[in-house]
């Protein structure tokens, strides 16, 4: 697993072992590697697949996965094959220093904050501040980070896609979190 995905042996022992979660980044290097799509990987097996779809949410907690600097909640995982990735996303690293390196993955993605306050730092422009009902879009292959500037909790509604179906695989990764 760890030769083709390019995850190191340890990380993987690490999230069998429900120790560590892994990124966003992360995942797409998984599913890259496995060749399946994120939505393969995150959603459960369905023997017969509908030709029409559609998934409600109503309030409920999905997939979280539970980092350093975001607790990630994806949302419609039922869905496999998707071309969009929704995730509501709690910020929880106060500054860039705490957040560490930059993120980056392959395909776009569009931010909207939906309570508190975020900075949003990024590898070829400066910081710009957010507030809610605010919102970004960016290229996800440009160094990325969201961190939470306000004195509450700050929440961003997320919605990532890809180049390609199968989700490129990321380039650099928040592996310790």
């Amino acid at each position: 697993m760890s030769e083709r995905t390019g995850v190191s042996i340890a990380t993987l022992s690490k999230v069998e072992r429900d120790k560590l979660s892994l990124t966003y980044d992360k995942l797409l290097q998984l599913a890259e590697g496995l060749d399946m799509s994120l939505s393969e990987l995150i959603a459960p097996e369905d023997d017969h697949p509908p030709t029409a779809r559609r998934s409600i949410m109503r309030g409920e907690r999905d997939v979280i996965v539970e980092t350093k600097n975001y607790e990630y909640n994806y949302i419609f995982s039922d869905l496999r094959n998707k071309q969009m990735i929704p995730i509501i996303t709690r910020v929880k690293a106060r500054s860039i220093s705490e957040f560490g390196p930059l993120l980056s993955h392959s395909g776009e993605e569009f931010i909207f904050v939906l309570e508190g306050k975020i900075e949003v730092h990024t590898q070829h422009y400066g910081p710009v501040e957010l507030l809610q009902g605010h919102g970004i879009y960016i290229d996800s292959t440009m160094g990325h980070a969201y961190v939470n500037t306000g004195d509450d909790e700050a929440t961003v509604l997320g919605v990532c896609s890809a180049e390609s179906l199968s989700f490129a695989s990321a380039v650099a990764s928040d592996s310790s979190s």
